[in-house]
């Protein structure tokens, strides 16, 4: 056993004591593995993107009187983030190469 070895031992043992490390097992290992769970996460991405850029366009338009302009802006730009949000939720992740 290297001294490389005998840290990341360590290591291991010290993050699962503080309880840092989630194990498959508890379900709360990130991404949710059914696909209701997907479904929903992707849903929620869309929407909750769609209302903040909603709201942040007609409080803005209320403030600085561009009744639609602000808002149509702002739509648009939440919709965009919602599918980029679900576009980086389906991609896989990979390691840099090189």
């Amino acid at each position: 056993m290297t001294e490389r070895d005998g840290f990341e031992q360590r290591l291991r043992d010290a993050r699962a004591r503080q309880g840092l490390d989630r194990t498959k097992e508890s379900g709360q290992a990130g991404l949710p593995t059914g696909s209701w769970g997907i479904g929903f996460r992707a849903g929620v991405e869309v929407v909750s993107a769609l209302a903040v850029g909603i709201v942040l366009g007609l409080l803005l338009d209320r403030w600085l009187g561009t009744k639609p302009w602000l808002f149509l802006l702002f739509f648009v730009m939440g919709s965009a983030a919602g599918v980029l949000n679900v576009y980086r939720l389906f991609t896989p992740r990979g390691g840099r190469k090189g």
